[in-house]
């Protein structure tokens, strides 16, 4: 046996976006046995298949087109205005499960689309919410994952900057003074989710404190890759997985001290049985 000595970070686990749209998508299923879902209803894999268990359908845009006089979920990642036009098209009932903090950003970039501005969002290409965001622009607006994408010099020289809400703080402040030092004339809109960014700095904290770390989350999750790199730099021994199944007793010795967090779409009882694995070893 090696002893490990085994602690959940107690601030890792579903942003209250998330936790909003599985306890909606759960209170369908008791009370119909099904639910479509538009995407993912979460980017981690096992807590999708935990509701699919329970009868949730996830289908895609594709999919939706083709569907009538049916009940369909939105995520908290938001859709643009097309959907809902589809949907009244349709027939389709929708259940809202669009986070509040990306509904507030989706309304605050259309305002300034309205206004004639040229809008850029710091974020990531095809991602969910960014789609969602794009749509309040009529797809106008210029998304950048890194702003070496951006071709400085023929850039607008007066433009209005948005964030994806899951981003980095720290990035976007960065991209703001490097887009000023050139001499752009910058209207930053810092609409990252402080639920989320707040993340960074308490699992710097937490990874710290352990001889090794687990971090747990599915592989479609940004978030899950900008967190786990956090704790990577902060603790070199750090591991990802998305499953209990994926831990290797070779990254441990014993009597170590093991750490388990995860990103904002790991569900709480997922590290849970990673710990309860962990404690056998």
């Amino acid at each position: 046996m090696l002893n490990l000595q085994v602690d959940i970070d107690p601030n890792s686990g579903f942003c209250f976006g998330v936790v909003y749209a599985i306890e909606m998508a759960e209170d369908m299923l008791e009370e119909q046995g099904y639910l479509y879902c538009l995407g993912d209803i979460v980017h981690n894999d096992e807590e999708v298949r935990r509701l699919e268990d329970k009868g949730l359908r996830i289908i895609n845009h594709e999919q939706l087109r083709e569907l009538r006089n049916e009940t369909v979920l939105i995520r908290a990642h938001g859709e643009p205005p097309s959907t809902y036009e589809l949907a009244l098209q349709n027939n389709l009932s929708l259940i809202d499960a669009s986070c509040p903090v990306v509904l507030k950003l989706q309304n605050r970039i259309k305002n300034s689309f309205d206004k004639g501005d040229n809008i850029y969002i710091y974020g990531k290409h095809g991602h969910a919410e960014v789609v969602g965001l794009l749509g309040q622009t009529n797809n106008e607006a210029v998304v950048f994952q890194d702003i070496a994408e951006l071709p400085l010099e023929e850039l607008p020289r007066s433009l209005t900057l948005y964030s994806q809400t899951t981003k980095s703080t720290d990035n976007f402040y960065q991209i703001k003074s490097l887009l000023e030092a050139s001499g752009i004339q910058v209207n930053a809109n810092d609409t990252i989710c402080r639920q989320v960014s707040n993340r960074d700095k308490e699992l710097r904290d937490f990874a710290s404190q352990y001889d090794k770390v687990v971090f747990v989350s599915g592989t479609k999750s940004s978030n899950g890759r900008v967190l786990y790199g956090v704790c990577k730099d902060r603790n070199p021994h750090t591991f990802f997985i998305s499953r209990p199944e994926e831990l290797n007793t070779g990254w441990f010795e014993k009597n170590d001290k093991v750490g388990i967090c995860g990103a904002t779409s790991t569900p709480m009882w997922l590290m849970q049985h990673v710990r309860d694995r962990l404690l056998t070893y």
